[in-house]
């Protein structure tokens, strides 16, 4: 049998870096995918092949010795043979359209994709499990993650996330569009976030009042988009970039994509750790941007709230 999974990029639409202080974040699930297709194969090692390279692993390997960019991929087709005390190996074959480093949730979705695809040769398709495991598999190599990319990866739709609360789905039938504009500048997340620790250490009254401020802006954002009031969420969307420029993870460039596209849709902002990146815009399903489009220097991507999460295969 020959098992296939695929799961679904995100954005974050409001929250970043204040989610990390006790506020709310919401998630978006994006139609671009990670695909994973595994087979059980008769040797003793995990093969996998991606457009990152190949590699070829003893199953009885130590994680901690796996090359990083294929840890995950193993860590999950180890726990899972180990479980089902299978014992052969695996070929996993990992296929994106999603950008990797661009903030738009890649490695998360392959996570999910990975072990959707790998439960599933064991009879296996439960939710929580693959969601579970994704996340552990995601912490080999970011061991801070929230889970909140995963999450939404496997739920599909719209997410409003809590690190006290967790994860609630956001029930609404409203369609939301949303052109994403990539600044290809190479940042580093972690140093993003140090960054807006220090602002916090250094301006704690400022900050304490920006949360407060967020956390008002996502109620209104979330009453928005349930009414599907696009001026309203745009508007949100551009007062929650203003703050993250005043936190200090926004740039010149960005802060120039972000000036051009808002004047031809609802509203933009930094989606991620920011000082590179993407910027999202929300927009109308039939808007016209072809001339921004064909004009800017940027790659863009057309991209809907995808409702659907993660899927999972036989041939």
């Amino acid at each position: 049998m020959t098992s296939i999974a695929k799961a679904p990029g995100k954005i974050i639409i409001f929250g970043e870096h204040f989610v990390v202080y006790e506020n709310t974040a919401i998630l978006g699930a994006i139609n671009k995918y990670a695909t994973v297709t595994t087979e059980k194969t008769n040797t003793d090692n995990i093969l996998i092949s991606s457009s990152l390279g190949q590699s070829s692993i003893k199953k009885d390997e130590d994680v901690s010795n796996v090359e990083k960019k294929f840890r995950p991929f193993f860590y999950i087709a180890k726990q899972v043979i180990e479980k089902n005390n299978f014992d052969k190996g695996i070929a996993i074959k990992i296929e994106s359209d999603i950008p990797i480093g661009a903030g738009l949730g890649s490695s998360s979705a392959c996570c999910v994709a990975a072990a959707a695809s790998i439960l599933n040769l064991f009879n296996n398709t439960d939710e929580k499990e693959v969601l579970e495991l994704a996340i552990n598999a995601e912490k080999t190599i970011f061991p801070n993650t929230s889970g909140a990319d995963c999450t939404v990866s496997v739920s599909g739709g719209i997410i409003e996330y809590q690190k006290e609360k967790g994860f609630s789905k956001i029930e609404t039938e409203n369609e939301f569009n949303f052109i994403i504009i990539d600044s290809e500048q190479v940042h580093s997340t972690d140093k993003v976030v140090e960054r807006v620790r220090k602002f916090k250490e250094n301006n704690s009254e400022v900050f304490t009042e920006l949360c407060s401020e967020e956390e008002r802006l996502i109620t209104k954002a979330l009453d928005s988009m349930k009414k599907n009031d696009l001026e309203t969420i745009g508007k949100c969307m551009a007062q929650n970039q203003m703050f993250l420029e005043q936190i200090g993870v926004s740039n010149d460039e960005l802060l120039s994509i972000t000036k051009e596209i808002e004047k031809i849709t609802f509203g933009a902002k930094i989606t991620g750790a920011g000082d590179g990146g993407c910027i999202i815009a929300l927009t109308k399903k039939d808007d016209d941007l072809s001339e921004y489009v064909n004009t800017t220097k940027y790659q863009t991507y057309h991209v809907t709230i995808q409702k659907t999460g993660m899927q999972v295969f036989n041939t």
